[in-house]
Formats: structure tokens, sequence, C-alpha cells
């Protein structure tokens, strides 16, 4: 192996060590998705929308291996006590924090300095009593802020002087109790909500808060038991809703000018306690500007006596009346109110639609939900031409008379369900340009043709939680333009939903058929596929089947569902799949086949699969993964397999899934043992798949370690400790190179001197086997730089005149054999080593490897086979670097090469001596020739 060969080795040794040394530390550092007592959502390695979740988790304190990057962190229904600096000290992208329904009664002045991006803090439903000076240090960009349902008494002066961004602040349901403790809020520039609900206030006057402008648009004053409203100045310039519901005391309304509140649009006067003369003189502050008003929880007799007056207000679009217990309202009531497009109803004790519905023509939303309505008669819903939203469920209608929707002419939607109706021809040739009609939970117990004849533009079509047994085919026909039919919760039957049935449905997009009666008694294939035609269809359920379940998938169930990308398949008592099964679904990217009893999962069955993302398999009886293996699930991101009997996750079942994000394995048979110690590394250590709870997997065997936590156990003695190896390894490779290098600067020559005197015994081993060692006169070592000289001069004399026979590299080394054996060999099969010495031969490696291996002869050998030639004077101090060379020519005669314009024949005849010479014999020394050596 060669010099050069040597050094790359090495240099690859270091590179390996380095490597494995590097991984030790990394694997240590790297903060991977399985994060104690909390749940990522997210990627780690893309560092996008990092959410965190760490809530109803039983938490005194809030955990300390938060992924630096989350962007989402989820505290809340915990037990915590106290926020201090330290816990999000690392949490620099965080933009949103919750931190409610805890026991947090202190926040450390800065304990949230750190989050400099975040943008939204919840500290809603604790029990703070103080917010301190420095609680909102550095939260510059805070835009929302959540202090409600907490016992606030004191608010330090400068506390929110920080948020010169917020936008939003919540501290309803405290225990404030004069307005100047919130007055630094209402300066905040860019503050344009306030909700302070529910607090002690007694009286909330301009005068207290500023002499300025203010940006705000939302100002909430619910359930305080408010003595005075005053406004004495325009500081509410840009105010568009005001919120004094429930207000408890008798206040007294003082708004010195109208104008002080003119662009108040949205008004909420529900259950406030005001006498009705002052309701009404309030009323008439908004009377140019009031476009919104809720009186909601008021009584029936307080509203009907308000309602004329409420009318006045002409710029009024939305009248909220819920909670009243209205039971009728007459014409004459709300004769002036035809201006209403918008009226809610809801939650009274109606027992008809009223009649004043009909003459308000420009009504566009009407709420009667919730009411004791019996009947719809052809006279309620007349003249209501520019209706779009109709919602009346929630009343116990079973009658419609026909025509009873005839002006509906532009209603897009109808929300008809939880009554009592059965389906009848109500919408044979009305409503045509209805979008959304939901029947749910009504007494239908079949569809017919006709039924929806008139509905061209229907798009969502809800007949949940019925008694629908029946649908004969061609009851959705002309419904061309329907994406959404909801089936579910009926007793449909197999022979309910034939193709004929779902045949003109050619734009049809979600299918809900689930906790239905649907079975199948065989995996053969059906003749008439029920889906065949539904080539749009991206969702379908069909999960929860009543009575035995589904019990069998026909093989060609799901033919035609060529774009399906979600099938909701779950409990439906099958055990096993057909592998032609989702030969039809080839673009499906859900897929829920949970809570079945399957007896065997094969490969097969999932390999048409190949753009699926997200798998459930919960609750299956699965005893292994491996039939996924080579399922080329290529792009799998989900996958849960909770609430099975794995016992071990292998390495090549996770390397089978490339882009995993999530793992759910909960409430599985884990073994604590070697055989998992890999999947346990991986999930602590994997920076690419969140394992959900996996700080929560417990072990099932063996039985010592029952309940124990999978991730707890100590599974250093399963692998060869790859920390220690490191180390070990790393120390070895630093001594050696420590040692090495004082070696070598030491004692250099001593150790070159070693290894080439260890190539000469090899060799001389290798030439006593050969029966003629010596075929040379003199091996001639010199640098290309002499060769000129050497070719001249030497060559001539010495083969030329004199009849040696010379061993020259150039000529008489063996092509494609190492050049170190072929020096070897060249100076072991000659009798002489004739070294031609200049600076140049002084520097070259080749040069310096030559007259060491001769070197090693001579005195291996103790012959007299070395022969040392000058071409130029080298003082001795050029020479001592050239530790060898300086002692070779302390104890060796050596000839010199005559200066320019000298006579050569003396050292020709020299040399000649010098190449007869046997023995111990040497020259001595030229007359007059000084290298400086003592």
């Amino acid at each position: 192996m060669s010099v050069r060969e040597h050094v790359l080795c090495f240099n690859k040794y270091c590179s390996l060590t380095s490597c494995l040394l590097y991984c030790c530390i990394f694997i240590n550092l790297v903060n991977g998705y399985s994060v104690k007592n909390c749940t990522v959502r997210g990627s780690l390695k893309y560092a996008q929308n990092i959410n965190v979740f760490c809530d109803k988790r039983s938490l005194h304190f809030v955990p300390d291996n938060i992924p630096d990057k989350a962007t989402y962190l989820d505290i809340s229904n915990n037990v915590i006590q106290k926020i201090i600096k330290e816990y999000f000290s690392q949490l620099s992208n965080l933009k949103s924090l919750n931190a409610l329904h805890n026991k947090i009664r202190e926040v450390e002045e800065g304990a949230f300095s750190s989050l400099v991006a975040l943008q939204e803090l919840n500290l809603a439903y604790n029990k703070l009593t103080n917010i301190l000076g420095g609680m909102f240090q550095n939260l510059r960009n805070l835009t929302v802020l959540h202090l409600n349902e907490n016992l606030i008494t004191n608010i330090n002066f400068s506390a929110f002087s920080p948020l010169i961004s917020l936008r939003k602040v919540n501290l309803s349901r405290n225990h404030l109790k004069k307005i100047g403790k919130v007055q630094p809020l209402f300066l905040l520039p860019q503050l344009q909500e306030v909700h302070i609900g529910s607090n002690g206030f007694t009286s909330f006057q301009t005068s207290e808060l500023s002499n300025i402008s203010l940006r705000l648009q939302v100002l909430d004053l619910f359930q305080n038991p408010l003595k005075v409203f005053s406004i004495t100045a325009d500081i509410f310039p840009h105010l568009d809703n005001l919120v004094l519901a429930f207000i408890t005391e008798n206040m007294t309304w003082d708004v010195q000018d109208k104008r002080y509140l003119q662009s108040v649009k949205h008004l909420n006067l529900s259950g406030i306690q005001l006498p009705l003369e002052k309701i009404t003189a309030l009323l008439q502050t908004f009377n140019s500007s009031l476009v919104s008003l809720r009186l909601h929880f008021l009584g029936d007799i307080k509203v009907r006596a308000l309602i004329r007056d409420v009318c006045l207000i002409s710029p009024l679009k939305f009248l909220g009346l819920q909670w009243n217990n209205i039971t009728a309202i007459s014409k004459d009531e709300m004769q002036f109110c035809t201006q209403l497009t918008e009226l809610d109803l809801s939650n009274n004790k109606l027992y008809s639609v009223p009649a004043v519905v009909s003459s308000l023509p420009g009504l566009r939303f009407l709420d009667l939900t919730f009411n004791n309505i019996k009947n719809i008669s052809s006279v309620d819903f007349a003249n209501l031409t520019q209706l779009r939203t109709l919602q009346i469920y929630g009343n116990v209608i079973s009658f419609i008379e026909e025509f009873a929707f005839k002006d509906l002419k532009n209603i897009k939607t109808l929300m008809i369900g939880s009554n009592r109706l059965s389906l009848n021809r109500y919408f044979k040739k009305d409503l045509q340009k209805l979008e959304i009609l939901d029947l749910a939970n009504n007494k239908l117990d079949s569809v017919r043709r006709g039924h929806f004849d008139s509905l061209n533009s229907l798009k969502n079509l809800s007949l949940p939680d019925n008694q629908i047994s029946f649908i004969e085919a061609g009851s959705f026909s002309g419904l061309t333009n329907l994406i959404f039919l909801n089936l579910q919760s009926n007793k449909l039957s197999q022979s309910s939903i034939k193709a004929s049935v779902f045949s003109r449905l050619p734009n049809l997009k979600t299918l809900l058929l689930n906790n239905n009666y649907i079975s199948y008694d065989s995996q053969e294939p059906l003749e008439q596929p029920p889906f065949q035609y539904l080539r749009k269809l991206k969702i379908l359920n069909i999960f929860s089947q009543a009575h035995k379940g589904m019990l069998y998938l026909p093989s060609n169930l799901f033919m035609g569902l060529w774009n399906l990308e979600e099938l909701q398949a779950e409990n439906l008592n099958i055990n096993s799949l057909h592998p032609d099964t989702f030969t039809h679904t080839p673009y499906l990217w859900v897929l829920d086949l949970s809570r079945n009893d399957f007896i065997l999962l094969t490969t097969k069955i999932f390999l048409p699969l190949q753009v699926l993302k997200t798998l459930h398999l919960s609750k299956v009886g699965l005893q292994s993964l491996d039939f996924l293996i080579n399922a080329n699930l290529s792009k799998l991101h989900l996958l849960h397999v909770s609430k099975n009997a794995l016992s071990v996750i292998n390495e090549t079942v996770i390397q089978s899934f490339p882009t995993l994000i999530y793992l759910d394995l909960r409430g599985n048979y884990l073994s604590c043992d070697c055989t998992n110690a890999w999947f346990i590394n991986w999930t602590i250590s994997s920076n690419d798949t969140e394992v959900e709870s996996a700080y929560e997997l417990t072990c099932n065997y063996p039985d010592k370690l029952k309940g124990h936590k999978l991730l707890d156990l100590d599974i250093g003695s399963c692998n060869v400790d790859v920390g220690f190896f490191c180390f070990i390894s790393t120390a070895t490779l630093v001594s050696v190179t420590l040692l090495g290098t004082f070696l070598f600067h030491f004692l250099k020559w001593q150790v070159i001197y070693a290894y080439y005197l260890f190539l000469a015994l090899l060799h001389d081993n290798k030439q006593q086997r050969k029966p003629n060692g010596l075929q040379y006169d003199a091996f001639i070592s010199y640098n290309v730089h002499d060769e000129l000289w050497v070719m001249r001069e030497l060559l001539p004399h010495l083969e030329g005149e004199q009849g040696w026979k010379l061993c020259l590299h150039h000529r008489d080394f063996e092509p494609g054999k190492p050049i170190m054996d072929n020096i070897v060999d060249g100076i072991y099969s000659s009798r002489k080593t004739i070294c031609v010495i200049s600076r140049h031969y002084l520097e070259s490696e080749w040069c310096s490897r030559e007259i060491q291996i001769a070197s090693f002869r001579l005195f291996d050998e103790k012959k007299d086979v070395l022969i040392l030639v000058f071409l130029e004077n080298i003082p001795s101090h050029q020479l001592s670097p050239y530790y060898r060379m300086k002692k070779l020519i302390q104890r060796k005669t050596y000839l010199s090469w005559p200066k320019p314009g000298e006579d050569t024949r003396v050292f020709w005849q020299k040399l000649r001596v010098a190449l007869e010479t046997k023995g111990n014999s040497e020259l001595e020394p030229p007359i007059g020739w000084d290298l400086g050596v003592n």
C-alpha cells in the first residue's frame, strides 16, 4: 500500500469517526415529534404550522420539551397555577397561546417576554386577581387578548402599554368596579374591540376615558350594574357595535348629542332592565343609524309595546326577538317594519306563522325555529318574493298546504327539519331556485318520483334521521346540480340503493348512507353495482349498518367511483376483503376500515391505493402490520392502528411509509423488550413522524413490566452503545494521532528505518529463494532534474567505456509493477547503489526512499554497497533536516563531481575503483573536499 493510499484510508476513517460522533450528539439534541404529555400536529422538518396540544392532561406545569418552532400551543384544561419565565423562553415562533381553564393565580413579570411573535393570548377561565405592570412585556405583535372569567380586581396602570398592536381585548366576568382601571386600554393606538361585560361598573362616562377620538368599533358592557351611561364628547366616531344587554340597574342615559353615536349600526338591548319609556328614549338616539337591533329576553308584553317605536327606525334591517314567549304578532303591531330584511322570531311560543310575516315583502331571512307551529298554510309566506333563507325546523309541523311555497321564487335555503312531516308533493312546481333543502328528523318513510321534480337548482339535500326504507327509481331525476345527498340514519336496505336510484345524479360529490340496514351475503360481484353512475363522487359514507352489519363488500361494490377520495367503511362487521375491492377507486385519499373483525388483510388489497394519505385500521384485531410493507403506500401521511393486538413495530414497516407524519398506536399490546428497541429510539428521535401519545404507550409483555410506560424502557443492553462506541473510537483515534505525531516529530527517521528494514527483510527472504539474485552492477538513484548528467556523463563512462551494467528506473523498471516494488527489486538486484546527490535529490520523496533502502541494505548486509556522488557542494546545515543523510556522510566516504573546468579523469577512476571494491573496504575521502562535517 502506497503512502498516498495510507493517507486516504486514514482520512476516510477520520471522517467516519467524526460522522459517528456527530450523529451521537445530534440524536441527543433533536427535538422529535414525540413530546411528553403533548401531541404535535404539523411538520417539524419544514417548520410550518406546528401546533402543539397539551390540553386535558392534568398538568401542573408547562412541559419543558415543546418544539422550538411551535406556532400554536394549547395548555388549556389543566391545573397549572403559575406561569414563569422559563416556560416559554425558547418559543420565539409562537403565534397563539391558549391557557384557558386552568387555575392560574400568578403570572411572573416578563413571563411572555420571549414570545415576540405572539398574536393571540387566551388566559380566560383562570384565577388571576392582579395584572402586573410587566406581564405583557415585549408583546408588541399581540392582537387578541382574552382575560375573561377571572377574578381580576386590579390592573397596573402600565400593564397594557406594550400592547401597541392590540385590537381586541376581553375582560368580561371579572371583579372590576371602576372604569378607571381599564382606562389605559382605550388609549391603545390599534384597539377596536373591548368586552368588559359582567364586572361591577356602576358608571360609564367618556370624561373618565379620553379627551381624544378613539378607533373603537365594538363596545360590550353587558350585565353591568350601570347607573350612568354618559357621553359628553365625540370620542367614538367609529363605534359600530354597542352591547348594553342585561343592564341590571335603572340606568341614566346621558348622550348630550345624538351625533356622538351616529356611527352605531348594531345595538343589543337584550334583557335590559329599564322601564319601557327609558328604552324608548334610548332608541331615539339611534334613529338615523341603527341597522341591527336585538331585543331578546324582554318578555312578550314589553317587546310588543316597543315594536311600533322600533319600526320607526328607518335604517333598521335586522330585528331579533328571541326568547320572549311571543305567542302572536299582529299586522298592526309591525305595520311600519316594511324596511326589515331579516327577522328572528326563534325560541318563542308561536302556534302558527304570524300574519305579519306576509306583510314584510322585503324579508330576505326569516327564522321561526323552535316554536310550536303545527301547519303551514298557503298564505303564510305570500308576497315573500325576496326571501332567501327560511328556517322553521324544531317545530311540530305535520301538514303543509299545497302551493304553500309558491311565492318563494328566490329562496335558496329551506330548513324544515325536526318536524313531523311526511313527504308529499310540496315542491312540485315551487322553489325553482332552492339550493339547500333540509328535511332531517321528520317522519318520511319513502322517496318517490315527483317529490323533487321542480328543484332543478338544488345542490344540498338532507334527509337523515327519518324512516325511509324505499326510494323509487328516478326519485332524484332532475337534480342534475345536486352535489350533496344525506340519507344517513334511515332504514335503507340493499334493494333501496340500486343503480337506478342514483343514475340521474351526474354531479353528486358527497353521499352519506351510514347507519342504515344495507348488507350483502357474499363478496361475489354484483350485476348492477349501485354507484356505477356516480362518476364524480368524492366522499362516500357507508359505516355502521344496523342489525348484523354489511357482512361482506362485493368485489365490484365501488365500481364507477373512479374519482372517490374518501371512504368511511368502519363498523360493518366484515372479516375479509376481496383483492379487487379497491381496484375501482385508484384516487382514494382517505380510507377508514376501523371497528371490523378482519381475519386476514393482504398486501394485494391495498396495491391499487397509490395516492392514499390517511388509513384507519383501528380496532380490527391486527397482530402485525407486515402486510403493508410491500403495499407501496408511498404517500401515506396518517396511519391509525389503535386498539389492536400489535406487539412489535419493526423497522421495515415504518420505512415503507416515507411520507408518514402521524402514527396512532394507542391501546395495543406492545412488548417491552429488545424487539421494540428500534421503534423506541425512532419514536423519540424522529423529526418527521409524530407517534400519538407516545409517552403514554404501555407495556403488555413481559408480565413484570405490564402497565409500565414503553418509552421508559432501558434499551441500553439491546444495542451496541453508540455513544460509548463514539467516545472510545474517537478517544482512541485522537490518542493514536497524537502518539503518531509525537513519534513522527521526534523519531521520524527511526520509524521510517524500521518500515524499510521490514521491507528489506521481506526482500531478502524473497531473494534467497531466487537462484540468481544479482542482475546489475549498480542501481542508479537520481532525481529527474539530474537526468541530463546521468545520460550524458555517467552512462557513457560506466556502461560505454568501463563496461558496467547499470539499472535505470526509466529503462529497467517493470511496467505495471508498483513503483516501491521496482525500487526494492532494483536495489537488491544490483551489487552497488550509486546515489547522485544534489539539492533536487534531497527534496525528492522517491529519491529519499531509494537512499534509505540502500542504506538499510548497507547496515543489514554489512557490505560496501553504497556509493555517494555529490554533484554540488551542499553545506552541512542544509543536510541537517535530512537526518539520515547527515549521519551517513559522517560514516561513509563519498565522491564529488569536479567543478567546471577541472579534470574529471580522477573522478571516473575513483568511481571505477568503488564499483570494483568488495567486502568492507571503503574509499578514502577526496582530498580538498570539505562538507563542514566534523
